[in-house]
């Protein structure tokens, strides 16, 4: 890991240095002058199948909803109609957030697949099962750094990062860190010595300091685009996971972060999103949510095996050299 520590760094500061360009630029409209965007029962259904296809796939699902809602016109800089600290909120903000709280349809998905995982984690807590104490430590390990930086840097993220060119970049940057991942991965198990496989070790096995790790790559899925779960599994690749393992530690990571991350939203800016979707529209999203990603963690386990993270690469060089070429436009 200590070869890694310095391109990760050069990550971080070409997103800063990134942000502060396009924070810096004029905005295209005033918030006087934009149209005021009316999100339909379509919009909802767009952007619950966005969310839940998208959220455990190594792909972003957050730069993907950014993205969907450029597309959709709620980007706007328009009122919502309802204040928060004292100030008015936007369409744009209202449409972040809304992204943010239909992560929970997802989450429930992955908890409805892998209640088994759950329940282990609950016997542990009772001293009936000593892998799943194990595993809930290295959850809770490797959430720890993701949630202390977004707790740190959540201003500058939300005001500088949340943008399609943002996304579009970072699109490219995640893609050529999961190609390394993916090679290296691919060299290691082929010099492995035969049999060096036989036992599989899992998230429960995991080091104290190993699963630590996987937290510290984590974030860089703070800056959109990047992708949680991309994340999580390159972390997992190098301390020793193999791919579908890698896959389940994300899924169960995403739990506890996903959850909390929606919760604040849905505290902080739960009115404007009311103000601005109504209740049909995020409820209606939360459902199609819960549907798509159940089914997108059954075809990604799969796929995943067969063929590994290349073909998400490919697919995210592809989306991110066309951002940029369209905004070039």
């Amino acid at each position: 890991m200590r070869r890694l520590r310095l391109p990760l760094l050069a990550i971080l500061f070409a997103a800063a240095l990134a942000g502060s360009a396009l924070a810096a630029s004029p905005a295209a409209a005033t918030a006087d002058a934009a149209p005021k965007p009316e999100p339909t029962l379509l919009d909802a259904i767009t952007l619950g199948l966005v969310e839940g296809i998208t959220e455990f796939l190594p792909v972003s699902s957050t730069g993907h909803l950014i993205i969907a809602n450029h597309a959709l016109g709620l980007d706007s800089p328009a009122p919502v109609g309802v204040e928060h600290k004292g100030r008015a909120v936007t369409f744009k903000e209202a449409a972040d957030t809304y992204a943010v709280v239909i992560q929970v349809g997802a989450i429930a998905a992955v908890a409805l697949l892998y209640w088994s995982q759950i329940s282990r984690i609950l016997a542990g807590l009772v001293g009936r099962d000593p892998s799943g104490l194990r595993l809930l430590r290295n959850l809770v390990l490797a959430c720890v750094p993701p949630i202390v930086t977004a707790l740190l840097f959540k201003d500058f993220i939300k005001s500088r990062l949340f943008s399609v060119q943002t996304v579009a970049w970072a699109l490219l940057v995640g893609a050529a860190i999961m190609w390394f991942a993916e090679r290296w991965r691919r060299r290691r198990d082929a010099s492995a010595p035969v049999g060096a496989y036989a036992t599989e070790i899992s998230a429960a096995d995991l080091s104290p300091l190993r699963a630590l790790t996987i937290g510290f790559v984590q974030c860089l899925a703070l800056w959109p685009g990047m992708s949680r779960s991309m994340t999580a599994m390159v972390g997992g690749y190098f301390v020793g996971l193999r791919p579908v393992r890698a896959a389940e530690f994300s899924f169960l990571l995403g739990l506890p972060l996903l959850g909390a991350a929606a919760a604040k939203d849905a505290l902080d800016g739960g009115p404007a999103v009311i103000a601005a979707f109504g209740w049909i529209n995020v409820l209606v999203g939360l459902v199609v949510a819960f549907v798509s990603a159940a089914l997108a963690v059954r075809f990604f386990v799969g796929f995943l095996t067969r063929h590994g993270l290349a073909p998400f690469a490919i697919y995210r060089i592809i989306l991110g050299v066309a951002l940029l070429v369209f905004f070039a436009g």
